[in-house]
């Protein structure tokens, strides 16, 4: 049987409920720079949410990126690792290549209705199986030797995370 090839996505959602350090730093620093960028886009002081600046500001699409430059210091503390999704012996494991940054809802006025997400795209794992709620994952780097053992990770599948892309890999791998 040919190998399936996964990419896990993770997507975590950081709004003024955040009780984590990491969490409330990001909170803080991208409502910060919100508000920052939203002044080009906002001259006039019309509009009040980041939905209005999408709706009735040209080029307000671009906060999504003009933003995300306060997350990227916050991403290398995490040392190339998904936060909160954990293996089953609670250890983090899952490394990420790429990630997408999002504003959810903001206000100028109102700090504790900004949301914001981050969506983590991991490396590509082989997946090997599916036991009840987990899956028998290994990175896709380590191939095994001739009768030699392959090192897996069990994680359970939770909320937000998601096998984001598929496919099979030739069986002469």
């Amino acid at each position: 049987m040919a190998e399936r090839i996964i990419t896990v996505s993770y997507r975590k959602i950081i709004d003024a409920s955040a009780t984590r350090s990491w969490d409330k730093l990001v909170f803080n620093d991208t409502y910060a720079e919100f508000r920052l960028q939203a002044q080009y886009f906002n001259q006039q002081r019309q509009y009040r949410t980041f939905g209005e600046l999408q709706q009735f500001a040209t080029g307000a699409d671009k906060l999504h990126f003009l933003v995300s430059a306060a997350v990227r210091g916050y991403l290398q503390q995490l040392g190339g690792l998904v936060p909160d999704v954990l293996n089953n012996q609670g250890r983090h494991f899952l490394p990420f290549t790429k990630f997408q940054f999002e504003i959810i809802n903001s206000d100028l006025l109102d700090q504790s209705r900004h949301q914001v997400a981050i969506n983590f795209y991991s490396e590509p794992l082989v997946w090997h199986e599916t036991i009840a709620p987990y899956l028998l994952v290994s990175e896709k780097a380590v191939l095994p030797e001739p009768a030699g053992d392959t090192l897996t990770h069990l994680f359970q599948v939770q909320p937000f995370v998601s096998i984001h892309s598929l496919r099979s890999a030739p069986e002469n791998l």
